[in-house]
Parts: C-alpha cells; structure tokens; sequence
C-alpha cells in the first residue's frame, strides 16, 4: 500500500525513460553514454511521485478519538463493545501500529456477541496472520494446540427461534377437529399422512385440514403441482410425527425447504436450513447454497457459507461467482448472512479486495457495501473516504469527489486530501491550496497538512518552507525528505542531497527511500554504493518494483552487478565482518545478499540476515527470513534453533526454550547454547538463574563460531556480570569482545566505568562507539547519561535529530522543565513540558509518552487533559496499573482540584515524583540502550529515602544545594 494513490504525474513518465538499458550497459565496465550531470539523465531518472493518499482512517486528535472510544467502553452494553474496538483497529491503522491493530481485532473476536461477529472477528485475524501457519505447526510440535479461528459449527451456535407452528388456541380447537388419516395424492402417488400432525405443521396446514375449506372433509387431497416428489412427501409425513430430518440427499432437503417455506413450516424449515448448513463442506457447495439461503430466509444456512468464503480468504474474492453473491445482496440478505455484523464483514473483504488489486470491479462494489452497511458517523467516515480513495484511483473524479465531501461532512479531515488532488486535477489547483489554508487555520496544524499544501505552492519557497514545515510536525513523512533531496540532486549538490536522504533512512528504513538514493548512485556512476542499496531493497521486498512498478528491482541488481568488481566468499566474509563492526546494517545486509546467491550453507546465512532485519525494524522480513533459514538448515539440531528463534520472536518463550534443550541434545552448538540462554534470562523469574545463563554462555563460547556472533556471546556474559556485581569480569568480557571488533561492547564496558565511580571514562568509552558506529543514536543517547547536564542536553538534541522516534530525549527535556517549574513556580514551563511531549504524541504513538503527559496535566489540575491521556494510554494497555491508578484518582479527586491546599499537595507530591524521576532518567539503563522501562521507574521511584532523593538531585547536576527545600515541600510547608 506504499504508493497506494500515486500522483497523476507520475504516470506520465515516458517508458523509454524507465528503461534499466538505457542507463547501464550489461558487458561489465561500460559505463552509460548519458552523462551523468546531464539535465535529461536527472530529470527522467530522479523522479518524486507525489504522496500518496491513504485509505485509513485518520483523525485530526488521534489521541482525543481513542480516549472517546475508550470512555465508551467502560459503559456501553456489550453488544456495542466488538465495534468500538474495530473502530479502535481502525485508528491504530491509521497509525501503522501493527501489533496494536491485532490486538484490537483479538480483543473484538473475544467480546464478540454473536456467532456472526465471532466469525468475522476470527477469519480477520486469521488473515492478518496468513503466513504464520509454520509457527502453529512447531506449537502443535511441542503439544501446544494454537488452533483458535477453526470451524464454528454455525448450527449450535443460533439457537432456533420456532416454538410452536400454531397458536394455543388452535391447539385447543384441533382437539375438536377430524381425526384420521389423510392422503396427499402426488402424480400417481399416494402418501397417507396423520391429518392432525400435519396440520400441525404449520396455520395454512391447519386451516387447509381442519378449517372450512374443501380439503377439510376430503380425505385425499392433491399436491402434485407443488413442486415436491413422493419421497419428499414421505419425508415430510415421518417429520410430522418425529420431528426429526433423517440423513437425506442434498437435492431433496432443497425440495422440502421450499415447500416448508410455501406452507410456512417453520420448524421444517429450521431442520432443513440446520441440515443444509452440516452439509456445506466446499466453496463450490458454499456458493449453490447461499442462494437457497437468501431466498428462503435461512440464517444457519447463510452463515456456515460465509463461513467457507471468509476460511478461504483471499482466494475466495478471486472467485467471481463468489463476489457476485457478496456484491449483490440488499439488506435483507445481509441481515440473513451475518446478522448485525455487516459494516464489520465488509470492513474485512473491502480491505482483501485492495490488497489484491485496489482497481478492482470487486473492490469497488465491496466498498458499495460497506457503505450500505454503515450505521453512525465514525463508520461512514471510514467507508466514505475509503470509496473515494479508489474511485480516484479508477479516475473516476466525480465519484471520488462525492465520497471525498461525504467523509468531510461527517468529520474526517484527512479527506481534505483527495479533494485537493481532484482539484488540482481539474485545474482548480488555487481552490485546492485555499482548502488547505483552511485546514491548517481551523486544526492544530500536522504534518501531512503541511506537505499536503506544498504541492499547490507556485513558489518553490514557499514550497520548501511547508516541507520544512512538514517535517518539524512530523518527521516521519519520506516525501519531504524525498523532494528535498532530489530538488538538491537536480542542482548537482550531491554532498547536501545525500545527506538529506540519509537523514530518513537513518532512522526510518523506508524502501521508497532506498530507491531514490540507488538512483542518486547511478547517476554518479557510484554503482557500488548502488547495488548495495537494491539489495537491501530485495532483501526487506523479494517482489519490489521500481518506478511507480515498472521495473523489477531484480532486473536493475543484475545490470549493476555487471558494474562491480566480483568478491569471492573469503571477501564476502571480511566485507561483512567489516560492516558489521562498523554497525552498518544496510551494507551487511547487501554482503548477506551476495553470499547467499552463492554460499552453500544458507541456513547460517538467513539467520544473519534476520538478526540485521530485525535491528532495522523490519519483522516481517525478519520473520521471513529465519523461516528461510529453518528451510535451509544443514541439520536436524540447526533447524531446531531456528524454530527455537521463531518461537521465540513470536512470544512462545517457553517453547523456544524446549527448542534449545533438543539442539543441545543432538550437538551441543554455538547457537543452541546461545538460545537457551537467551530464553532462559527472559522467562525465568528466579533470581538465582543468572548463574545458569553464566555456564550456558560460557559452553557456547567454547563451541565453534565465528567471531561475529562470539562478540555477541561475550557482550551478554557480560551484561549478566554487571547485573550480579561482577564488574571485573564483566569488563573483561567486553574488553575481549572489543578485541575481535564488536563495537557495541563499547556501550557495556562504559556502564562498568560509570558503576565504578569513573564517569569521565563511561563517556570517553561512549564517545569511541559514537566514532566508530555508523548507527549511533542509541549511542548519543546512552552517553546523555554519563554527562554534565548541558552536554547531556546537546547529545539528546542529537538524539533527536539523528532518530526523532526514541522518546527518551522528549521525556528528559519535559521532566527537566517541569521540575524546574516545580521549584521556581513558573507555570509557563509546565506548558512547555506539556508542549514537548505533545509534539512527540503528534507522530509517534508512544504509551510511556502519553502516560507522562497525563501526571502533567494531573499536576496543573487540567483533569480532562489527564483523563484523555490516560484513556488513550489504556487503548494501548489496558493492564497498565499506574495509568488505572491516574484515572481512578483523577476521577475520585475532580471535584476537589480547585481547592487551594489539593493543589499543594498534588505540587508536593509531582515534585518529589520528579526528582525521583530524575534520577531514573539520569541513571544509566541496560546497556542496550533501551529507554527504562515503567518497571524499572516504579522500583527507583521511591521518595521516602532523603538521600537517596537528594542523590538524584545532586547526579542531575540541575541544582547547587536543595535538601532543604526539599525537606519543606516535603513537611508539607508553604513556601
């Protein structure tokens, strides 16, 4: 979905332009005729699409929304609850929060009301785990049953609504009426029924039998034009007396169901839909029967269909028989197919049909639907804005603009969008840059405001200060960085264009930016810089195409191969000890590529690969590529710890620890030792354990292993020394690391100085791997630590611009400040600290983030402020005790905070909670780098210790003397 709606440019590029041929020519050492400063070589080969616009649901507050639904769900019935969370999925999307989306959908799937919402809930998350069938296959493995979204049996779960066919007055009148038998006369047939119990099969039966009609007092009445054969009639008599179907054909239950429905038998009707619905095994069977379904209102019917379709998504949308029977249904058929869960039924197929093709007739009419099945305004936000995503797509401008203004009506400004690009489309693109000028003076600005609004800037100025604009709002948008870039490029800056483009993939490894830079490096005939790019292009998309899908991305690595000198596999492995002491992910990443078109042992390889992945963030690649190692591992105890890893990864700890112990069992290796070890320190709670995980280490460093993954060994040995006290030996861990370059042990050695009472040696250890990383925002932030305050404050600014996502940087400067308005009672800094981090808030999703915004807007009495924060923090945990303890506090004390002496306690008590806070945030972490963790806060957070409170102040270095302030504010005395 990256260039979901590109711009209508870009479709205008000239093929020839694309062509990879006329760039590079295929015998090695030719270079391109085309010089590469030309203006004709720039222009058509460095080529920015506009941004694309995005089929998600995007609120202005994403914040505000979630606190809304969150508030909702603490009182709603819980028949409302599975939408709200899908409404939450909706907004967690929108964020790009893949493990939160799940969550939501898990957390709908479990509240679900019905069988119907249970069903779609379920083939939901199912397919949002499709790929992931090896992972419950190793689970089954180690007898553990993963098997949640199988088969509802659909029958069982709708209970049948028939009682009786007839009144109790007609029951107490039948006691007066004939008796007997009576034959129904079929053909040349007759079959002798009960006249009684067939009229109690349904009101016309009784009235035909025992009502004033001429059938009343016959005894042989003829039904031979109703479309029913003997044997269905014997059926039928048996039913009348035992009211039980028997295992009959599938052609001759469909016979007695629509007579059922002719003569209102309901509950042959209900047998028939319950049979029908056990004998749905196939698509094939799915799509003859729901049409019965639909006709002869059966729900049970209807259900265990769907059921087959949904099991079999996404194949099932590429069945036109079954589209037509999804796309063509009215209400009715709705309600008979899924009951009150269609917006949430077509929210899943309208979102498979786009990722299979968004041009789609099914698409389009899957969206029709969705449309229809809307109930309030939040839905219809979602669904209009989605139709008009593809309808401009389709270049279908007014249909697009009809949906666009619809999504706006409602509420959803992010729809602002697709209407400015219709306008400039139809060349009102001042009417377009006036929309957005709108926007932007009536919200809180955001970032894709801003780049939104450059587009239509007849001035490059201008231009350029709303993409600058753009990026201080929200750093994580690649197409100002992009434009920027290229602009730069096209004016031959080289040195300001790459490093603009670095910039973003620093810290944000988008392949869209990978491409732009490997077409900066053909350009400047750098082919060795090139091929190191599309290969990590095709490392994170095997598939990837280039040029707006023109090119596959293959095609230009073996043209640019032809460019490169060739390495042979003793280069290989130094270019990649190389890259990986220099912490350069992306060249290691390109080395691994290289190897495994020719290293015969891919297993080792692919385990790399998906170490290097996983440190860029990319999971799914990761997750991709150790899956590719288990399929290439030269033996059976290889293979078992890389379904040990996998396990691992995807939280099954316990079993990833079994994985380990059979490894060992078959060969006692590097990486199964390593393994259990490193499952062993996450899941056990034993304090005791650490000696386990010493040994285990210690019998993995005496295994074979090349010196890459032994630094590693001996970087953990020794962060399990520091975190026991064993400071001597954990520093000779790292300093023996160090010595077969793994630069990261640098980071290990420096927090043993620091506990060594050597600060000036912590930070000159953390200056060596800021020197020596070529990754190293993580290492500007771990020195933060070891600093005098204003040095501290640079290296977080650093931080910040290197990778504006870690939050830390953003906590440190609102605590700072907010501290500092503590002590010197100036409001304006609290709102500062409160501005700090909503800027964060603005782009990155973060819990910890919102948590501390929420205490702030505790402490100046804003107690909305606070339940907002606190309700949004809770959509992304709803177990998270100190933001439970906020609300029911905020909540509890809202009546009393305008009082003067609650605002002085709740001064005192935020200030010695800052201190301490202080010191957490000036105290060095584990030693890779991650921020501290709300564990970690709560268990050094404790004021009631003077000196230990006052050594926090004094490690800030913010104040020269405090103890006695301290000691009055924490009396209780007034200043």
């Amino acid at each position: 979905m990256r260039t979901f709606f590109p711009s209508e440019s870009c479709k205008e590029t000239h093929l020839n332009a694309l062509n990879p041929q006329s760039w590079l020519q295929v015998e090695r050492g030719k270079l391109s005729k085309v010089s590469p400063h030309s203006p004709s070589s720039l222009e058509s080969l460095i080529k920015v699409p506009d941004p694309p616009i995005l089929p998600y649901f995007k609120p202005v507050d994403y914040v505000e929304v979630l606190a809304q639904i969150h508030k909702e769900l603490e009182s709603c019935p819980p028949h409302e609850r599975p939408n709200l969370y899908l409404l939450q999925f909706q907004v967690f999307k929108g964020l790009g929060d893949i493990k939160l989306m799940r969550r939501s959908l898990r957390l709908a799937w479990l509240k679900a009301s019905t069988v119907h919402e249970r069903l779609v809930f379920g083939a939901w998350l199912k397919y949002e785990k499709r790929g992931e069938e090896l992972i419950s296959d190793l689970l089954s493995s180690c007898g553990k049953c993963s098997k949640e979204f199988g088969l509802i049996d659909i029958g069982s779960e709708l209970p049948s609504l028939v009682t009786s066919s007839l009144s109790d007055g007609a029951m107490m009148n039948q006691k007066n009426c004939l008796s007997g038998m009576v034959s129904f006369r079929i053909g040349d047939e007759k079959i002798t029924c009960d006249r009684q119990k067939m009229a109690a099969l349904s009101p016309p039966f009784h009235s035909m039998l025992n009502g004033c009609f001429r059938e009343s007092f016959s005894e042989d009445i003829d039904l031979s034009k109703n479309d029913l054969s003997p044997k269905g009639m014997k059926i039928i008599s048996e039913f009348s007396s035992t009211g039980v179907l028997p295992d009959i054909p599938t052609d001759l239950l469909l016979e007695i169901m629509v007579f059922s429905s002719k003569f209102c038998c309901e509950k042959l009707r209900d047998s028939c839909d319950r049979k029908l619905a056990k004998l749905v095994s196939s698509r094939n069977d799915a799509v003859e029967l729901m049409e019965y379904a639909f006709d002869e209102n059966c729900p049970v019917l209807a259900g265990s269909c769907l059921q087959i379709f949904l099991q079999e998504l996404p194949d099932s949308l590429n069945d036109e028989r079954v589209v037509e029977l999804l796309t063509s249904v009215g209400s009715l058929h709705r309600k008979i197919m899924v009951g009150t869960a269609s917006f949430a039924l077509y929210c899943l197929l309208s979102q498979v049909a786009m990722d299979l093709d968004p041009l789609s007739e099914a698409t389009d009419l899957l969206l029709e639907q969705l449309v229809d099945s809307t109930e309030d305004s939040r839905q219809k936000m979602v669904a209009y804005h989605m139709l008009g995503c593809v309808k401009l797509f389709k270049k279908e401008y007014n249909e697009a603009e009809r949906f666009f203004e619809a999504a706006l009506t409602e509420g959803h400004v992010y729809s602002i969008v697709g209407l400015s690009r219709i306008g400039q489309i139809k060349g009102n693109k001042a009417e377009s840059l006036n929309k957005l000028n709108s926007v932007i003076s009536t919200y809180n600005p955001l970032g894709w405001m801003h780049q939104e609004r450059s587009l239509y800037c007849e001035n490059d100025e201008k231009r350029w200060e709303d993409l600058e604009k753009a990026t201080e709002l929200d750093p994580t948008l690649t197409y100002p960085y992009m434009y920027r870039a290229a602009s730069l490029m096209k004016k031959q800056n080289v040195q300001d264009s790459m490093a603009e483009i670095n910039k973003i993939i620093g810290f944000k490894l988008a392949v869209e930016c990978l491409e732009l830079r490997f077409c900066f490096y053909l350009v400047l005939e750098d082919y060795q810089s090139a091929i190191c790019d599309v290969q990590a292009i095709l490392t994170i998309c095997p598939d990837y195409r280039m040029f707006e899908g023109r090119v596959p991305a293959t095609q230009f690595q073996t043209l640019v191969r032809e460019h490169v000198p060739s390495w042979t596999t003793a280069d290989c492995w130094l270019q990649l000890y190389d890259r990986w002491s220099a912490v350069d992910d992306i060249g290691s990443l390109s080395v691994i590529y290289q190897m495994l078109e020719s290293e015969a042992a891919k297993g080792v390889l692919y385990f790399r690969q998906s170490l290097l992945l996983l440190r860029l963030n990319c999971p799914e690649a990761a997750m991709r590529s150790l899956q590719l190692a288990r399929q290439h591992a030269s033996s059976d105890h290889e293979r078992l710890v890389y379904e040990g890893w996998i396990l691992y990864d995807t939280g099954h700890c316990d079993e990833g620890l079994t994985k380990a112990e059979e490894s060992i069992t078959l060969n006692r290796s590097f990486e199964a030792f390593f393994l259990k070890a490193y499952a062993l320190a996450d899941s056990s709670q034993d304090p005791t354990c650490s000696s386990t995980v010493v040994s285990l280490l210690q019998d993995a460093l005496k295994c074979p292993s090349d010196r890459l993954r032994k630094g590693q060994a001996l970087n953990n040995l020794g962060s399990v020394y520091v975190d026991s006290g064993k400071l001597d030996l954990a520093a000779d861990c790292y300093i023996n690391a160090l010595k077969i370059r793994h630069t990261r042990a640098h980071q290990g050695l420096a927090r043993v100085h620091y506990l060594k009472n050597d600060k000036a040696a912590a930070y000159e250890e953390m200056t060596k791997l800021i020197e020596k990383a070529r990754n190293n925002a993580s290492a500007y932030e771990k020195r933060s630590e070891y600093c005098e305050r204003e040095q501290t404050k640079i290296d977080l600014e650093m931080v910040t611009r290197l990778d504006p996502l870690r939050v830390y940087p953003y906590r440190y400067r609102a605590a700072g400040k907010v501290a500092n308005s503590a002590v010197l009672m100036d409001n304006h800094k609290e709102k500062e600290a409160i501005a700090e981090l909503s800027r964060a808030i603005a782009f990155k999703a973060d819990l910890h983030l919102l948590h501390l915004r929420a205490a702030f807007h505790e402490h100046i009495g804003d107690v909305s402020g606070a339940m907002r924060d606190c309700r949004a923090a809770l959509s992304f945990d709803p177990n998270h005790q100190e933001m439970l303890e906020l609300r029911s506090r905020d909540v509890n004390e809202e009546k009393q905070l305008n009082t003067t002496s609650v605002r002085w306690q709740k001064k005192m008590h935020f200030l010695l909670s800052t201190i301490s806070v202080m010191y957490v945030l000036t105290t060095p972490m584990p030693e890779n780098g991650e921020n501290a963790t709300v564990e970690q806060i709560q268990k050094r957070s404790k004021w009631e210790n003077d000196d230990y409170v006052c050594h926090g102040i004094i490690l800030n270095g913010m104040f020269d003397s405090l103890s006695d302030l301290y000691q009055n504010l924490k009396s209780g005395k007034e200043l």
